[in-house]
């Protein structure tokens, strides 16, 4: 099996380890999947994953408007003190 098809179960399971990554990547500004996949040196369906899954908790959000290429920018949302 090559790295591009890689099982989806794989995937969502570098969540966790991948998180902390884009909130780095994202820490220099917005960034488009694309851009944050490139940072990554993953493929963007993979980022995808991540940066969907991040965007459903509450952890990055997209900017209404889209970039030039045409694809959404996602920033980093400021997280509050863990009780």
């Amino acid at each position: 099996m090559s790295a591009s098809n890689r099982d989806v179960r794989e995937i969502v399971r570098e969540e966790s380890f991948m998180r902390a990554r884009i909130l780095e990547v994202l820490a220099d500004g917005p960034r488009t999947v694309p851009e944050i996949a490139a940072a990554l040196g993953r493929p963007a369906h993979e980022a995808m994953f991540w940066v969907m899954g991040m965007r459903r908790y509450g952890q990055v959000r997209d900017i209404k408007e889209a970039a030039v290429d045409g694809y959404f920018r996602y920033q980093a949302v400021p997280q509050g003190p863990r009780s």
